[in-house]
C-alpha cells in the first residue's frame, strides 16, 4: 500500500487519494494489532451474515453505473464522500470464515459468488474462485472444488456484461505506471508479488486461511491487470485496505 501511495504522490494524484489510503491503512493496522476473531459458532455465523449483507447492499443503495454494453452495474457502498467497493471490503473476512468453518465453507463461498453475480462483478467473482481453489488445495474438499468450477464459469458470464471506463490511479494502475516509467511499474508489480507471498507464507494463520486469502488477493490482482477493475492496495481505494486489514485482524481465533 505504501508503494502505491508513493506512486500516487509522484504521479500528482489528488491529495485526498493518498490521505484516504493512508487513513485506511492506519485504521487497518490498529485493528490488526487489537482485533479479535469470533469465538463462538453463533458469532461466526453472524459475522458471515453481516459480510454477505455488505456484499448485497449495493443492490439497494449503490449509485447506478452503466457498463460499455449498457448493463447496470451496482458494486459500491456509499460512505460519505467515499464509494467503497463491496467485494474488496467484505470478501477477505468472508473467505477467512469459510476457511475456518469447513462444514459451511462451500455454502459461504457459493453465497458470496451469487451476490457478486447479481452486481455483476467479475473481479470479485474470479477472486472468490481463486480463494476456493486455494482452500481446495489444502483441504481437498470436493464441495469447495465444485464451487471453484461454478465460480469460474459464473465469472466469465459476469465479465461479458462489459466494462467501465478506467479511472486514473484506480484501475489499470500497472499499465498506467508503465506509461510513465517501466522501473516504476516493475516496482509496483514487485510490491504486489511480495504481498501475495507474504499472505501465502508469513501470516500467523493456518495453511487453509493463508492459501484462501492469497487466492483471493491473486484473483483481484489478475483481474485488475487484465481489465478495468480496481487494483488492490496499490491503487486508490479504501475498500481493499480495510477489507484485508479486517481479515488480518481476525487472528486471535481459538483453534477448534
Amino acid at each position: 500500500m505504501l508503494a502505491g501511495a508513493l506512486y500516487m504522490a509522484l504521479g500528482e494524484a489528488p491529495a485526498r487519494y493518498v490521505i484516504t489510503n493512508i487513513g485506511a491503512l492506519v485504521i487497518g493496522c490498529l485493528w490488526i494489532v487489537t482485533g479479535r476473531g469470533p469465538h463462538t459458532a453463533t458469532s461466526r455465523h453472524l459475522l458471515a451474515i453481516a459480510t454477505l449483507l455488505v456484499l448485497l447492499a449495493p443492490l439497494a443503495i449503490s449509485p447506478e453505473v452503466r457498463s460499455t454494453s449498457g448493463d447496470q452495474v451496482l458494486r459500491w457502498f456509499p460512505l460519505g464522500p467515499l464509494a467503497l467497493h463491496t467485494g474488496m471490503l467484505a470478501t477477505p473476512a468472508l473467505v477467512m470464515l469459510a476457511a475456518r468453518n469447513r462444514q459451511l465453507a462451500a455454502p459461504i463461498l457459493l453465497a458470496a459468488l451469487a451476490a457478486s453475480f447479481l452486481q455483476p462483478d467479475a473481479a470479485t467473482g474470479f477472486a472468490l474462485t481463486f480463494a476456493a481453489v486455494g482452500l481446495h488445495h489444502v483441504t481437498k474438499d470436493w464441495k469447495v472444488g465444485v464451487v471453484a468450477a461454478i465460480g469460474f464459469f459464473a465469472s466469465i458470464k459476469m465479465a461479458m456484461v462489459g466494462q467501465l471506463p478506467p479511472q486514473p490511479f484506480v484501475e489499470r494502475v500497472l499499465v498506467e505506471a508503465a506509461g510513465h516509467s517501466i522501473v516504476l511499474a516493475l516496482a509496483l508489480a514487485a510490491a504486489m508479488i511480495a504481498t501475495f507471498f507474504l499472505i501465502l507464507f508469513a501470516l500467523p494463520f493456518d495453511r487453509a486461511k493463508r492459501f484462501t486469502l492469497a487466492g483471493l488477493f491473486f484473483g483481484f490482482g489478475m483481474m485488475a491487470l487484465m481489465a478495468n477493475y480496481p487494483t488492490p492496495l496499490i491503487g486508490y481505494g479504501a475498500a481493499p485496505i480495510l477489507g484485508f486489514g479486517l481479515a488480518f485482524g481476525l487472528h486471535r481465533i481459538p483453534q477448534r
